[in-house]
């Protein structure tokens, strides 16, 4: 379960989210992830494990928010001046990003929340903005750009031994914005 809607931004709610998250993330570059506790990060965070579990319900959900936290971009997207560089910028920092480790238990951590398509909205917002430069170009449409380019991204880096080459990628740009 996520942070209670209609708390006010900025106030107490948000602060004890923000030294959460914080603890949470601290503890994730001290230790391995499967020995993080609710406890621990209480202790670190200067609240009672009751806060996290009435807040976010389990250990799962709440890496899950730190993890899509994380995952919210912080600029636009690359603006290359052609939206084939564009999107194959975009792309190849993507794959960098999600496919090192921390990458790939943010998005194992992210399988876990509670809101399903978070993920999705965020990339789409992302790709949305590459191809909203480009109005009087033919261009796809994002989910054409997910379901061409960014699935098979994401399916390799969590589900086999290596992710994708670049070059292979490469080629997935090429297929989805050629149809």
């Amino acid at each position: 379960m996520a942070i209670k809607e209609g708390l006010r931004p900025g106030g107490r709610s948000a602060r004890v989210q923000e030294s959460i998250h914080s603890a949470v993330r601290a503890l994730l570059t001290e230790q391995d992830r499967a020995s993080v506790t609710v406890p621990q990060i209480a202790t670190r965070a200067g609240v009672t494990p009751s806060t996290i579990y009435r807040r976010w319900g389990d250990l799962a959900a709440l890496l899950a928010d730190v993890a899509l936290a994380r995952m919210q971009p912080d600029s636009e997207p690359a603006s290359t001046g052609s939206l084939h560089s564009d999107v194959q910028a975009w792309a190849e920092q993507y794959l960098d990003e999600m496919s090192s480790e921390p990458g790939r238990n943010m998005l194992r951590d992210i399988q876990a929340s509670p809101t399903p398509g978070c993920c999705a909205t965020i990339i789409a917002g992302q790709l949305q903005a590459i191809l909203d430069r480009y109005p009087d170009q033919p261009k796809p449409g994002v989910d054409h750009l997910i379901n061409l380019v960014v699935a098979p991204s994401v399916f390799r880096i969590l589900f086999c031994a290596t992710p994708l080459e670049v070059g292979e990628l490469q080629g997935l740009v090429e297929i989805a914005l050629s149809q």
